[in-house]
């Protein structure tokens, strides 16, 4: 539920804060950066779209099916696994085109 998740990833984030937010210094600039990038902008991006994750239970009227996208992410990696040679740019189109034509 949405209240359990949220519960989840700020007792998650209290654990984990200094990690995330920890900084490194460049000894050349002398400017600063997020050390772990990639782990703050997920945390970030999964705090700030939190209100539309659980959209299916604020509207049951609408029934909204739960496992929509990983159904649709299990069609594509199937699809893909048809085309394992594409590099990394043929990918991108790939995907694309698949979930345009969905």
């Amino acid at each position: 539920t949405h209240d359990k998740f949220q519960a989840a990833l700020n007792a998650w984030f209290l654990q984990h804060q200094t990690y995330v937010n920890e900084r490194t210094t460049n000894p050349e600039t002398g400017k600063s950066r997020y050390t772990h990038k990639r782990l703050r902008s997920a945390y970030l991006s999964l705090k700030r779209n939190l209100p539309f994750l659980f959209t299916f239970e604020k509207y049951p009227d609408l029934d909204i099916p739960r496992l929509l996208l990983e159904s649709c992410f299990s069609e594509l990696k199937a699809a893909l696994r048809c085309h394992r040679g594409l590099n990394q740019e043929h990918k991108i189109q790939f995907h694309g085109l698949f979930l345009c034509n969905m």
